[in-house]
């Protein structure tokens, strides 16, 4: 029996849902004082993996060879599988059809050729509903083998053109299909690896967007081929800053997918994406009912899979946040962070990272003017491992740094904090037009000690703003977070959540 190391047997168990422990543990009940299911059960009450307090919850202090051990833990590895294959296919398609064709095979061999038809048709019935081309080929296959077995000259005589023509649009399918998969994998490859921005990303990307198949949706072949033509066409959307047209594509995405709640129930992931997407798009456009509703709908989806919980918690919770951002709903957005952070608490630790958050959690005790919570939640984002991917991040962060010393009245550490910062952005050649308007704001109005002086001097920047003509650069820290309505609420001292909630009324 070869070895199961100890980690991925762990990582195994971790990863199964509740109906799918439930379902292994009644299936092997009457082993319940085994030792493998003691270490099923030591494994599932571990938070962290800890080999050596495993094989003290299985033998106790009696003396164990690593020979047997090893060969434990392959065994119950193998017939977690087992159970896993056995749980899947009472709801997979997948399955469904290999046993149904296993049955024709079975059936085949003894010659029951009029049982073999009638599970041939059976299967055939599923196929279609779901697209499986592949094995629609087989089935056709077997339509023939049959035929040819039991001599039915006539069947093949009126059929045989018919059965053709069938494999022929099996095959036109299924090589439409590749070809979407093929610039959909293009597309994400490049988004992936950021080379987007570059001068030959851009180009290869507008090359990839003026393929043929991409020119209309009646180009698709099969309804897999049409999502895969929207997911498309909704990254090439979002990549270009089209925002409504990403709007558009979004919409049409998901009204395609709810049209066939059959393949839909069988891969909930792209539903959960398309979701979160729409939700994001309805942002762009300030529909931000539209987006509430969405919200609500990707919340209410049931997961199949661990990475499906996963992905429904991040996604629903990081467009809520910004939801809550975008429209000045900071106390709301509170008490969603206090609710996401009990949820938090239901999911494995070692499968959640919480730095995705940071960001939204300063934001949003920043807009409740807690800004001892907002400082800790910067602080713990401007100490994530620094990287290529994070530069721009740590450099958005430092301006952020910034603004809440001011707020904070850190009048004495605001003043090295500007000098530094300053002088950090003009090594890297990071020091650009907004950053060279921001920082002399906050170092005249940290200077003025009334308020009404610091008022004056907001309102001069806020104006100078207004004037300036600012790059690419300059617009997506200003799409980070909302200066313009910081300097404009301390300019006219009006909440931070109002300025907001007035901008977006």
């Amino acid at each position: 029996m070869s070895k199961t190391p100890s980690k991925r047997l762990f990582a195994l168990i971790k990863s199964l849902s509740g109906p799918e422990k439930r379902y292994f543990k009644v299936v092997n009940r009457s082993d319940s004082g085994s030792k493998y299911w003691l270490l099923f059960n030591a494994i599932e009450a571990q938070e962290a993996f800890d080999d050596e307090l495993l094989q003290q919850e299985v033998y106790g202090k009696t003396p164990v060879q690593s020979r047997k051990y090893s060969e434990l833990k392959a065994y119950l590895y193998d017939l977690l599988l087992k159970s896993l294959q056995q749980y899947d296919e009472q709801t997979s398609v997948d399955y469904q059809l290999k046993h149904l064709l296993m049955g024709v095979r079975s059936l085949h061999r003894r010659w029951l050729f009029d049982d073999c038809k009638y599970l041939l048709k059976r299967a055939k019935k599923v196929a279609l509903k779901y697209e499986r081309f592949s094995v629609i080929l087989e089935i056709l296959d077997w339509e023939k083998q049959l035929a040819y077995a039991s001599g039915d000259v006539d069947f093949l005589n009126t059929n045989l053109k018919l059965l053709q023509n069938e494999e022929e649009a099996c095959l036109a399918k299924m090589a439409n299909i590749k070809i979407y998969q093929g610039l959909f994998y293009r597309l994400y490859l490049m988004v992936q690896k950021n080379t987007v921005r570059a001068t030959t990303g851009k180009q290869e990307v507008e090359t990839l967007a003026k393929h043929p198949l991409l020119v209309a949706e009646d180009q698709c072949l099969s309804f897999r081929a049409k999502i895969l033509f929207y997911r498309i066409h909704s990254i090439l959307h979002y990549q270009f800053r089209e925002t409504e047209a990403f709007y558009n594509s979004c919409k049409a995405l998901i009204e395609l997918m709810e049209s066939s709640p059959a393949i839909l129930r069988e891969d909930s992931t792209q539903y959960i994406a398309a979701l979160s997407n729409f939700a994001a798009s309805c942002g762009y456009q300030g529909a931000y009912k539209e987006m509430r509703k969405v919200l609500e709908k990707l919340r209410k989806v049931i997961p199949q899979t661990v990475d499906d919980q996963l992905k429904i918690h991040r996604q629903y919770y990081n467009n809520y946040f910004g939801l809550c951002i975008n429209t000045g709903s900071f106390e709301e957005g509170l008490k969603v962070l206090k609710r996401h952070l009990q949820d938090v608490k239901k999911i494995d630790n070692s499968l959640f990272e919480h730095s995705s958050f940071y960001f939204q959690y300063f934001y949003i005790y920043f807009g409740v003017e807690d800004y001892d919570q907002a400082l800790n939640y910067l602080n713990e984002w401007l100490n994530l491992p620094r990287s290529v991917d994070q530069q721009d991040l740590q450099h958005l962060a430092r301006l952020l740094n910034l603004v809440l010393h001011f707020e904070m009245g850190n009048t004495i550490l605001l003043t090295s904090l500007l000098r530094s910062t300053q002088r950090n952005l003009q090594k890297k050649g990071r020091y650009n037009t907004f950053e060279q308007l921001l920082i002399p704001c906050l170092k005249q109005a940290n200077q003025q000690p009334a308020y009404r002086e610091q008022q004056k001097v907001f309102k001069g920047y806020l104006e100078k703003l207004k004037e300036q003509e600012l790059t690419a650069r300059d617009r997506a820290t200003l799409r980070f977070f909302d200066y313009e309505s910081w300097l404009k609420c301390k300019a006219t001292r009006t909440p931070f959540s109002e300025v907001i909630r007035a901008k977006n009324s």
